[in-house]
């Protein structure tokens, strides 16, 4: 049993042609990993508002319709203090370059040998391969 308050955040997993954007986590939890943009869900937010409003902050990117890929259970007591309950989106690249703002260090397009070389956040290669091989269709 977790005994911490859980703390509801979101990321994106952004997809254009056969590339995905992570981002280089600048703060904790997750410092320095690369990982889908994304943050805490303000009081009042509905999820996919949420995450177009922080894949925005970070990247300054626009997406069309969010898939909801999965909810995961993050314990980041270690890291940062907290626990987090992550739903992760998907959805296809529309329009902007990204930008690396607010807590991100570096916001880029990687193919997937090149994410197989990165530090990565549990999960994102995972998911990275689910979406490049097709297992999840994301709207066009």
């Amino acid at each position: 049993m977790i005994d911490a308050t859980v703390i509801p955040a979101v990321s994106v997993a952004v997809l254009r042609n056969r590339s995905i954007m992570l981002v280089r986590r600048g703060r904790a939890p997750s410092k320095g990993l690369y990982a889908f943009p994304g943050g805490r869900v303000e009081a009042g937010e509905a999820l996919e508002e949420a995450a177009r409003r922080e894949l925005m902050e970070e990247t300054g990117i626009a997406v069309g319709d969010l898939v909801r890929l999965r909810e995961l259970l993050i314990d980041s007591r270690n890291d940062s203090g907290s626990v987090y309950l992550l739903t992760v989106f998907g959805a296809r690249h529309l329009e902007g370059e990204p930008v690396a703002a607010d807590d991100a260090d570096e916001a880029a397009y990687f193919d997937l040998a090149a994410i197989e070389r990165l530090s990565l956040t549990d999960s994102t290669l995972e998911i990275v391969q689910e979406l490049l091989d097709g297992r999840v269709t994301l709207p066009a």
